[in-house]
């Protein structure tokens, strides 16, 4: 121990002490110091690398920090010289209260090894407070028939300081009637009792004031005072007197309200009233004792009034006074109380978790320390005495090593793969009874090294992105996982390298490295790109890095974007197309065909029609489904020449889109009576005149090659009939079955084919008409032979009767392009026959091949 004259920063005792044979390595010793309160910050209070006998240098490598209960961290260790310090000034009385002894107990944990070392630094007590009253002015009734010796309890002061720095005395002030006897109590303190020493005369002097100082003894002095005024009463002959002038009494802590206490009782020679007796508190008693007990004033019962705490006061000393009812003048007579609280076990244990190391390699050491723990019990006697337990259930034990610290370690080998992390739940127990127990689930992970790739949620994804979608828009979120944890379990999405339709695949998709939500770099136009494939790489941070990928399929979901466009009859002159209808003509005659084609699909290139508008309504009529325009009644004599369509084609999308087609119809009773208008038509056309030629031609060989396949394949196949033997008597008259159609050169320019259905069992008279359009993917038809063809040097296909036909096999009612085209084609030779007929016989001029033109483009 050091001791001497120096300045406070520089005094300290040092006591280490020898570390006994029961304790672990763990344990080094302990020091201690001792300060005085009310330092200021920064202040020396020790060298704890010289006294402890630690490297400076590796102070800070190994973590040297302090654990302490206290409410603040008053004391802090410099790590660069090793000197414990003053962090926060320190208020002896704030942090001890009345204590005699304050400690602050303190543990430095060094790690690399793990080794504790406990510190006791005593707070010294300095003369800081001075002594005070709870009032400054006293006042004391003193009847004047009082005898000289009678004694007069008077307030205590309070001084917060303790020792030799507490009260030392109490001093009044020089008069001729009264002097001050200081008494000491059973825990050292001091109190003041007022002694009549001559006997006092109202009549003289009623009131008599006297100055009381309390003084400490501490250095310099401090005092206090009050002003005591003694007021003189008139008359009274006994005063009650008490059985004992001090009762001593023991109570258990936590007793219920309203318990006994204690009964006084006291006595009165008197008569009448002035020998009935009043209890009550002394008006010097502390008001703390007066929230925690009453007294009956009849009775002199005193009883418990709230919850009694022995770990916060062990033991409470009061007066009681009994006074006589004599009149205002009555003198009342003073017992002290003494009040023991005997302790309860009703404080459980707590558990401390000090240092924990976590998280911990599974392939660590049996033997590993994991935690250091302390437990505490405010409880006194068996009440606190602590034993530690730890759940049996995990590869952990606990040890105990010195004052109620344990060491939590390693007690068998760690696998992550099976147990990634542990709940280690520590019981501390009391001894007391019944004994009180604490829970402390400690939370310990097991660090991995890295032996799993990443896994993918789905072995591969299809996603659905409505085309017209906007840049940056998300497509999909894909997930991996991957078993291991902290870095090794940190994963980064990333695209695979690929072609789509000849540019990079990060051209069209982006992915977040962090979440995998996989973002569209541009708008999909699902008419140009119906799907793609990507590949999406997921990597931890491991190391060395694992990874595994997944295939994503994007599908374009269309989306009703484009309007129907109209591809026959085409406008003249960019307003209404021009068509011709006989006069003669009979009620549902085929007068024309909407021809139209949506670059959508599914039910947003479903189309339908509808007449908006009409010269005459009565006259026309627009199939849904088809666009057919056929008559609704004969010509009349009073229906106009000219007659006027405007025409909607909407298709079935949301929202629908529509375009409007005009047709202008002229009725006429013979053909050539057109002829000449149609050629006024074409010389005001001069224009589009080389378009018209060209398409002319077109049409024509495209006509003429049509025709020579059909009959070409018509004479094929009716020679294989009666090869094979079938009966020529077929149920379809002279219809020639159309099965097989070798010549793909034919129609180059064309979007119709003639195709034979696999394995059909329809009779082998027909011929499947079919298109690669857009619509006319939706479907199939079955054509032969019309009766016609007979008669004539072209040959025309009609749709077979529905006995014999078979619907193609695509969604939709919406007829094909190619095969309207088809069927608008057979309609329109059909009703104008002399027309062709008129070509055969090369009756060509130029009124004639206006008219072919006007037949075809229609």
């Amino acid at each position: 121990m050091l001791t001497g004259k120096r300045p406070w920063p520089l005094t300290r005792q040092v006591l280490c002490f020898i570390t006994m044979s029961c304790f672990t390595d763990l344990i080094s010793g302990q020091i201690r110091y001792t300060i005085p309160e009310e330092l200021k910050h920064g202040a020396f209070v020790g060298n704890v690398a010289d006294d402890l006998g630690l490297d400076v240098r590796k102070l800070s490598a190994r973590r040297l920090r302090i654990v302490t209960a206290a409410p603040k961290q008053y004391l802090e260790v410099n790590l660069g010289n090793g000197i414990l310090f003053v962090n926060e000034k320190i208020d002896r009385e704030q942090l001890c209260g009345p204590s005699f002894n304050c400690f602050l107990h303190l543990e430095i944990v060094i790690e690399n090894p793990l080794e504790l070392y406990r510190i006791e630094v005593e707070i010294m007590d300095i003369n800081d407070n001075s002594p005070s009253f709870l009032k400054k002015d006293l006042s004391l009734e003193i009847i004047e028939s009082a005898l000289p010796g009678t004694r007069f309890p008077l307030e205590s002061a309070h001084d917060p300081d303790v020792g030799t720095n507490s009260i030392r005395t109490y001093k009044i002030s020089p008069n001729e009637h009264f002097t001050l006897d200081v008494e000491t109590r059973s825990d050292y303190s001091k109190y003041a009792e007022l002694v009549l020493e001559k006997a006092l005369d109202r009549e003289q002097q009623q009131i008599h004031q006297l100055i009381l100082t309390a003084v400490d003894g501490g250095i310099p002095v401090r005092s206090g005072s009050a002003v005591v005024s003694v007021i003189v009463l008139d008359a009274n002959d006994n005063q009650p007197v008490f059985e004992q002038t001090i009762y001593k009494v023991s109570l258990e802590e936590n007793a219920t309200k309203g318990t006994l206490v204690l009964k006084l009782n006291a006595s009165d020679l008197d008569e009448g009233s002035n020998g009935a007796i009043t209890y009550s508190f002394s008006r010097h008693t502390p008001p703390r004792v007066q929230q925690l007990f009453t007294v009956d004033s009849h009775t002199g019962e005193i009883r418990v009034k709230s919850v009694i705490d022995h770990e916060e006061v062990d033991n409470y000393e009061f007066y009681i006074q009994a006074k006589d009812k004599g009149g205002s003048y009555a003198i009342p007579a003073h017992c002290k109380v003494l009040v023991r609280i005997l302790d309860l076990n009703d404080n459980a244990p707590e558990v401390i978790l000090t240092s924990l190391s976590s998280p911990v390699m599974e392939d660590a050491m049996v033997g590993t320390v994991i935690a250091l723990i302390s437990v505490t019990d405010i409880d006194s006697g068996k009440n606190g005495h602590i034993d530690c337990v730890i759940s049996q259930d995990v590869p952990f034990k606990i040890q105990s090593s010195f004052n109620n610290h344990y060491t939590l370690m390693t007690a068998e080998p760690l696998d992550r793969e099976k147990v990634s992390e542990y709940n280690i739940t520590i019981t501390a127990t009391d001894s007391g009874y019944p004994s009180l127990s604490t829970n402390k689930t400690i939370r310990l992970k097991v660090s991995d090294v890295n032996d799993n790739a990443p896994r993918f949620s789905k072995p591969s994804y299809t996603v659905y992105v409505t085309e017209n979608n906007p840049p940056g828009a998300t497509v999909c979120s894909v997930t991996a996982l991957d078993p291991d944890s902290n870095q090794n379990s940190y994963l980064s999405y990333s695209i695979l390298d690929r072609m789509i339709q000849g540019l990079p695949s990060r051209t069209y998709i982006s992915i977040n490295s962090d979440n995998g939500k996989v973002y569209a770099l541009r708008s999909f136009d699902y008419e140009q790109l119906k799907e793609f494939q990507i590949q999406i790489l997921a990597q931890d941070t491991g190391f060395p890095p694992l990874s595994s990928t997944v295939k994503v399929n994007v599908v374009i979901l269309d989306q009703n974007d484009n309007v129907p466009v109209i591809l026959s009859p085409r406008p003249n002159n960019g307003s209404a197309a021009l068509q011709t209808v006989r006069r003669t003509a009979d009620a549902g005659q085929l007068v024309s065909k909407i021809i139209a084609t949506d670059a959508d699909s599914g039910q947003n290139a479903k189309l339908s029609y509808k007449l908006l508008q009409a010269t005459d309504p009565t006259l026309f009529n627009v199939a849904v489904h088809t666009g057919e325009i056929r008559t609704t009644r004969r010509f009349g004599e009073r229906d106009t020449s000219k007659q006027r369509l405007l025409i909607l084609v909407k298709d079935n999308g949301q929202a629908p889109l529509s375009a409007t087609a005009t047709i202008i119809f002229s009725i006429m009773d013979i053909i050539t009576d057109i002829l000449p208008e149609i050629s006024n038509l074409s010389e005001n056309t001069q224009e589009n005149s080389s378009l018209t030629f060209y398409l002319i031609i077109s049409l024509g060989s495209f006509s003429f090659l049509f025709i020579v396949a059909i009959v070409v394949i018509s004479a094929i196949k009716c020679h294989q009939y009666r090869n094979n033997g079938h009966d020529r008597s077929s149920p379809f008259g002279n219809c020639c079955c159309l099965r097989h159609f070798h010549s793909p050169d034919i129609l180059k320019t064309s979007s119709i084919n003639l195709q034979v259905t696999a394995n059909s069992k329809v009779p082998s008279d027909f011929l499947d008409a079919g298109g690669n359009g857009a619509a006319s993917q939706m479907y199939y038809y079955r054509v032969c032979l019309t009766p016609e063809s007979a008669k004539s040097d072209f040959t025309f296909l009609k749709p077979c009767s529905p006995a014999t036909s078979m619907a193609g096999n695509r969604k939709g009612d919406t007829s094909g392009m190619e095969w309207n085209a088809l069927k608008s084609l057979n309609n329109d030779v059909s009703e104008s026959n002399y027309k062709v007929k008129a070509m055969k016989n090369r009756e060509w001029d130029g009124n004639a091949a206006s008219q072919v033109r006007s037949l075809f483009m229609d």
